[in-house]
């Protein structure tokens, strides 16, 4: 079982607070003999549609002593999940939650932008003391 990223418990409340319903914690991703983790599934129901929005959340807490290593290390994981969803359960959509300071100062200037752009990254930004959702991108 993969470690818990520091702001795990926040990001479970604040997609509670933001409708969701935790299905998975974590959701585990089988592809031939690998298995593999993402931190959290969940659903909520459109009530306009009535129909379930799937995603896959994977925390990050950016506190590691580089920035840049821990842009990395996030983005290999996301683009190494969204293979695996895309083939297993594509109706999910994976998302890659940040705190809002992380946001500041990895993802809000020309750099971190050309990232989100080129290698189309849903971003859920929150607010880690406050449990809340900030923004979804994407």
């Amino acid at each position: 079982m993969p470690q818990r990223d520091l702001y795990h418990q926040a990001v479970v409340k604040a997609l509670e607070k933001d409708g969701w319903t935790i299905t998975d914690d974590p959701l585990r991703l089988n592809y031939g003999t690998r298995n593999l983790y993402v931190d959290l599934g969940a659903e909520n129901l459109l009530a306009a549609e009535k129909d379930d929005r799937l995603i896959a959340v994977e925390v990050k807490s950016f506190s590691g002593e580089s920035d840049m290593h821990d842009l990395e290390m996030a983005l290999g994981q996301f683009v190494l999940y969204r293979g695996v969803l895309a083939k297993i359960d594509s109706e999910r959509t994976l998302y890659l939650a940040i705190p809002s300071f992380a946001f500041d100062d990895v993802f809000a200037d020309q750099f971190g932008q050309l990232v989100i752009e080129q290698h189309e990254l849903r971003l859920v930004v929150f607010e880690e003391e406050k449990q809340e959702i900030l923004r979804w991108l994407r």
